[in-house]
């Protein structure tokens, strides 16, 4: 299968791809470039939740998407912690194509909603359903985790912003090379 590019023209999305810049947990950035993709069944999956979204007034700001092997060994080098990264020998849903990490915005303000921790807060207070963080907090995390799951859309209970296919594992992982301009620093 085929990435498709996803961007703010094509989807009215906001794109900050974490990886590619020094604000994530590793401290330097992962990627040399942001680029941002979805194999086509994700992607038809992620255009519902933007229909849905845009209905109630919000957007979405995507941090990550399709992730290269290569970065999945990185991340997992750096912080191996199999709670909030999938040891890249099993193969993550992000280097499939078919996961993607994103949060909630006020489409008139373009203001994130609050979620109670940023992304990648590699904590049990990132984690859905719980109840230390503020009543605001869990209202955003419960809207996001409602439009996601309502377009068809898996969870992963410990982060409040990494959805997935039902059916990731059914998917190759891919490396960089699949890409036509690397994302690989």
């Amino acid at each position: 299968m085929t990435l498709i590019p996803i961007t703010t023209e094509s989807h009215d999305v906001t794109i900050t791809m974490m990886y590619a810049t020094a604000d994530n947990f590793t401290g330097k950035p992962v990627y040399c470039r942001p680029g941002c993709y979805l194999l086509g069944d994700a992607e038809v999956f992620l255009r519902r939740a933007i229909a849905l979204a845009r209905v109630q007034g919000w957007r979405f700001q995507i941090f990550d998407a399709f992730r290269p092997s290569e970065a999945q060994f990185r991340l997992w080098d750096h912080t191996p912690d199999p709670d909030f990264l999938t040891d890249p020998n099993r193969g993550s849903p992000h280097s499939r194509g078919v996961a993607i990490d994103l949060t909630l915005l006020d489409a008139q303000t373009g203001e994130a909603l609050d979620m109670g921790t940023p992304f990648d807060a590699f904590t049990p207070l990132s984690h859905h359903g719980n109840t230390d963080i503020s009543p605001t907090a869990q209202e955003n995390r419960y809207r996001l985790l409602g439009l996601m799951t309502a377009a068809g859309w898996d969870c992963y209970l410990k982060e409040w912003w990494h959805y997935q296919l039902f059916d990731s594992r059914s998917y190759d992982v891919m490396g960089d090379r699949v890409l036509e301009q690397s994302m690989m620093v």
